[in-house]
């Protein structure tokens, strides 16, 4: 005798908690991360079953929401610590280190192995984004932890902590969960080739530093302390003072650098917490 298949409302798939009841989901997060965006695959990003993929991996503590094409109703479940979903009638998944539509794949197989459904369509979204971020710090306008729900390059997620201070360096340091820390400089992220504004992956630090300064006195148009910059002259350094007085002159430079009187030429290279001293010249 054929089994006809039994269609059940989506109450049936709801969150298991220890006998809670489903009205228990409605006490899970309801923030809503941006939608999913497709972008190039990369390296940085590691799902399941690719190296590459432009599509959020699910993690501990995402909060997804379940529901049959064609039903009305919608379930919301939490990963678990251990990465599990539990679901009725299909018993716990595994779901961290899969996609959504992997998982809702895994959970159409699963109920209709059971009997339940003959072919149900199902769709898995986030609907809170938690497993997968990166940490930002420093001297940038809103430091905080940004969601990864897709891959990003360093520029935007800089963009999304409205982006550098006004006293910040002009590099920024990330440091990778596992791996060593590089420096990238902010001008290049936007001019630079992709190698100089990378995607991030989950788990990195971006840190952007306040700049450190050097002093000029003597004979420029407006001594005092300036941030430095990188690879900064002294050349660049008296123009970033005004330039020369009328009696200055470039060839009669010397810096206090660690307690030690050094003379510079226009092209040599400005340290942090140098001391540059402009003399005048003869004639």
């Amino acid at each position: 005798m054929a089994i006809r298949p039994v269609f059940l409302p989506l109450m049936g798939i709801c969150l298991v908690a220890a006998g809670a009841p489903a009205t228990a989901l409605a006490q899970s997060p309801s923030a809503v991360a941006p939608p999913v965006v497709p972008a190039t695959p990369t390296s940085s990003v590691t799902p399941a079953d690719s190296a590459a993929s432009a599509e959020y991996v699910l993690g501990p503590e995402d909060v997804i929401e379940v529901e049959v094409v064609g039903q009305p109703d919608k379930a919301r479940a939490r990963v678990y610590a251990d990465g599990t979903v539990q679901l009725n009638l299909v018993g716990k998944l595994t779901a961290a280190g899969k996609t959504p539509r992997q998982l809702g794949q895994q959970i159409a197989q699963a109920l209709k192995a059971g009997g339940f459904y003959a072919d149900p369509a199902i769709n898995v979204e986030v609907s809170s984004y938690a497993s997968r971020y990166v940490t930002v710090l420093g001297a940038v306008g809103t430091p905080s932890l940004v969601p990864i729900n897709r891959p990003y390059r360093i520029s935007e997620i800089v963009a999304r902590v409205g982006g550098v201070r006004s006293d910040a360096a002009d590099y920024l340091i990330v440091r990778p969960e596992n791996g060593e820390e590089k420096r990238y400089l902010i001008s290049e992220l936007a001019t630079g080739n992709s190698s100089k504004d990378p995607f991030v992956t989950p788990g990195d630090k971006i840190f952007a530093p306040v700049a450190e300064v050097f002093y000029i006195s003597g004979q420029v148009n407006s001594p005092g302390p300036f941030p430095i910059k990188t690879d900064l002259t002294v050349r660049q350094a008296i123009a970033r003072a005004g330039g020369l007085t009328a009696s200055g002159s470039d060839k009669k430079v010397q810096v206090n650098r660690d307690g030690k009187k050094v003379k510079l030429t226009g092209d040599a290279k400005v340290e942090p917490g140098d001391v540059l001293i402009v003399g005048e010249r003869l004639f």
